[in-house]
């Protein structure tokens, strides 16, 4: 009997501790609520931008572009130039090649292919060199734009700026967010779109 007494003791004990947490538990929620709705209906401000606008916008992309442009000239001339060498010599090779003994036919054969090599080697090599050129022109331009914009992140409070290029976002609400583009132009030192 007296282990049933016992068991009983503690059976009653532990309800009576669950109903004291429970209260413990219910009291803490409610205490605890305001700062929950508070921290739902808080929203970090966001902005918007056109990253590619902004950076077209930038006097150095134009001498950029430009500089890319006379590198793409002198690659089309020398590969013009290589192109014209080997129509010349295979025109050549087509004319003579009924009087060419057969080592000189096969030394002729063996030019016309190595300037076809190197001609589609240059023209491959030239393409990635421009790309490279590309990135070379344009990284302080990028630098200098993505600080502008974490800036003026910092500087206005935002959570995060959208960059809407591409159509990533066909929709922002502008009661809830920004459109930054001015203020990067103005850290930029860029002239300031004004709006209708």
């Amino acid at each position: 009997m007296n282990i049933k007494m016992n068991n009983f003791v503690t059976v009653n004990n532990m309800r009576f501790m669950m109903r004291k947490m429970n209260k413990l538990v219910l009291c803490l929620s409610f205490l605890l609520l305001p700062f929950a709705v508070k921290a739902q209906t808080t929203q970090g401000k966001f902005g918007y931008l056109s990253y590619n606008a902004i950076f077209q916008a930038m006097p150095e992309y134009e001498v950029s572009r430009q500089k890319l442009a006379d590198l793409k000239s002198k690659y089309d001339k020398e590969a013009q130039r290589s192109e014209e060498e080997f129509q010349r010599k295979f025109a050549e090779f087509l004319q003579g090649q009924k009087e060419f003994p057969e080592n000189i036919l096969l030394k002729r054969q063996h030019e016309l292919q190595d300037l076809l090599t190197k001609s589609i080697r240059f023209k491959e090599e030239s393409q990635k060199l421009l790309v490279q050129a590309e990135k070379d022109l344009q990284a302080d331009m990028l630098y200098l734009l993505n600080e502008a914009i974490r800036a003026v992140g910092v500087e206005r409070g935002y959570a995060y700026i959208i960059n809407t290029d591409g159509n990533t976002c066909p929709f922002i609400n502008p009661a809830v967010a920004d459109d930054v583009t001015n203020y990067v132009k103005e850290k930029l030192q860029l002239p300031i779109s004004v709006e209708p």
